[in-house]
């Protein structure tokens, strides 16, 4: 893996800095203090294309791939992590699906809205009784032979980009029937935005990620046509786990530059503050400190970039993507936590951007999968697991 990007991946990660230092970072403390979903950002990133960056252009996509992607989510997180989430879950979560699992006229209904960023889509895996087991799956579908539509019924937790003004669907993991040996039949199906019986729930009141926006859902008797089916009947459960593996390389991106943030604010802080007569940033024990800071952001990159550049390739990335993702988000607490201490109290205060960053750190290590889901991972690609 060539350690320097492409001219064009680099004018990316140029532009998206450039667009979080001058747009996003201005603006961003007060959606977060007031709880807001940022509209007028998220349209921003549209109009840039940000949203169809990893899609084909015949879909209305930019033709990259997802370390574009992730050189995206980096930048952007190095500033907020809630501008982060909300463009990693509307591409790796809500889009993604349907181009690789959806008909060609799935394709041509959704994704020319989802990569314009004009519309958002959703990802609704995880049920309140099944957290990381997402095969405990408990919400149901029928075919009605008589209409020929699906009959949704039950709940999904902890959704992100389910309940905004621009949502446009969700796609939804339920039962569809039982095997053979009376396992259930996982499907995937897409219920879009206002379906009689499909009800969001207000925002949760949240300790980080203060200006993305997750939800509960339920389902109550939706019906949606028997062609909003996504991909095999009964395949649901494989599909969401190959979307979350390439999810997670997204989600370590995003916690490299939450990282890698924690980094620019706490030099810029050292060398600004000055106790006991000279900039703290003179004191060994805060250049110690730094120093490791970048030395786990820049690992973490590392991690990231080989498990994205094993996806493009074509080649098995299951474990890397585990391993790059268990490692930042880590080491993004490990920073968060470090850079609160260096600006002492005022880090415990909002108008600071870590105060930010310790309070999204955290979710990093519990969202797309645990750590310890990530531990039994590698351990099952080195043929540890039974």
């Amino acid at each position: 893996m060539d350690h320097k990007l492409s001219p064009e991946l680099d004018e990316l990660r140029s532009t998206v800095e450039e667009f979080a230092h001058d747009v996003v970072a201005p603006k961003i403390g007060e959606y977060y203090e007031h709880h807001e979903f940022p509209y007028e950002i998220v349209r921003e990133m549209g109009r840039m294309g940000l949203f169809g960056l990893p899609f084909p252009e015949e879909y209305g996509g930019m033709g990259g791939d997802y370390l574009a992607l992730g050189i995206a989510l980096e930048e952007l997180a190095r500033v907020d992590s809630s501008i982060a989430i909300t463009l990693e879950a509307g591409v790796s979560l809500g889009a993604m699906p349907i181009y690789r699992y959806g008909t060609q006229e799935q394709k041509r209904e959704w994704l020319p809205r989802l990569c314009s960023g004009e519309m958002l889509g959703a990802f609704g895996l995880t049920e309140p009784d099944g957290g990381s087991d997402a095969g405990a799956t408990r919400t149901t579908a029928r075919l009605d032979e008589s209409s020929g539509e699906w009959v949704i019924n039950g709940t999904k937790c902890f959704i992100t980009n389910s309940g905004t003004d621009i949502t446009g669907l969700v796609t939804v993991t339920a039962v569809t029937g039982r095997g053979p040996d009376g396992k259930p039949r996982i499907s995937s199906l897409i219920v879009p935005s206002g379906t009689p019986g499909f009800t969001v729930a207000a925002p949760y009141s949240k300790v980080g990620w203060n200006a993305s926006d997750t939800r509960e859902l339920s389902f109550s008797d939706v019906r949606v046509p028997a062609a909003n089916l996504l991909g095999e009947e009964g395949r649901g459960y494989a599909q969401f786990l190959r979307i979350l593996d390439e999810g997670r390389i997204a989600i370590a991106a995003l916690a490299t530059g939450l990282a890698q943030g924690c980094v620019d604010e706490s030099v810029k802080y050292a060398k600004e503050r000055h106790a006991f007569g000279r900039p703290i940033g003179a004191n060994q024990a805060i250049q110690f400190k730094i120093a490791d800071m970048e030395m786990k952001a820049h690992t973490s990159r590392l991690a990231w970039r080989d498990a994205a550049s094993r996806l493009v390739a074509g080649e098995p990335f299951k474990k890397e993507a585990a391993l790059a993702k268990l490692y930042s988000s880590t080491i993004a607490v490990d920073n968060a936590r470090d850079a609160t201490q260096i600006h002492g109290g005022y880090g415990f205060m909002n108008e600071y951007p870590v105060a930010r960053m310790w309070r999204d750190s955290k979710i990093l290590e519990i969202g797309e999968g645990t750590s310890e889901v990530q531990r039994m991972l590698i351990a099952r690609e080195l043929g540890l697991a039974g």
